[in-house]
Formats: C-alpha cells, structure tokens, sequence
C-alpha cells in the first residue's frame, strides 16, 4: 500500500516526510496542493478525525494575509475555506489506508512502515 502525502514542496516539513518515507524505500503518493488542491472528501477525513484547529496552521503566513485571526467560521465554513485555500493547511497531511496524521509525525510513521 502507498503512503498519500499531501503538502507543497516548499514547505520544509513535507520534505522531511518524503524523504522519511523515501529512506524507507516507501512508494508514495504526492500531492502538490499548489498544482492540485485537496478535495472537500479528503480534508473531511482529517478534520474529523484532529478537528479543524488541528489541521488549520493559524502561523502561516496565507492565514496572516487573509486576515483570518478575528475569524470564527462553522467547522463546515473552514473546510470549504481549506479546500479554496490549501495554504492554509498545517503540513503534511499523510494517509496510509485508514491511518492519518498531520504535521510531521515520524514515530506514527515509523509503525506505518515497520522500521
């Protein structure tokens, strides 16, 4: 089975889990949020399983821009906001099968692929 990672290749943390899993010999699956957002589907996943403060990076610097501080959106509302705007995501967002994580996560992953 693959590992689906989900980030942008100037994000230093989703770098770090390519090349953990690469290491690994690991088949991955990359997602350029920047060439390729996220579905609707995909985000739902994750925030249901960490909840929209988790997967939303209230530090970046796209959340800064758009003036998103003051904001206070339904859980539906964000969701729709992350898939407009994958800046907005704390990365990398990772999948293998049913597992998930977000942010860097190598202890999570070093039980995904045994080693």
């Amino acid at each position: 089975m693959d590992v689906q990672i989900f980030g942008i290749q100037k994000s230093a943390d989703t770098r770090k889990a390519l090349r953990f899993f690469k290491e690994r010999r690991v088949k991955v699956h990359f997602v350029d949020l920047q060439v390729r957002a996220a579905s609707k589907g995909e985000l739902t996943r994750f925030v249901q399983k960490f909840g929209v403060e988790s997967v939303l990076d209230r530090d970046s610097k796209r959340f800064q821009e758009l003036g998103l501080a003051a904001a206070h959106y339904s859980e539906e509302a964000w969701l729709d906001k992350l898939a407009d705007e994958p800046l907005l995501l704390r990365m990398p967002l990772a999948r293998f099968g049913k597992a998930l994580t977000v942010g860097l996560a190598e202890e999570e992953w070093k039980g995904w692929v045994g080693r």
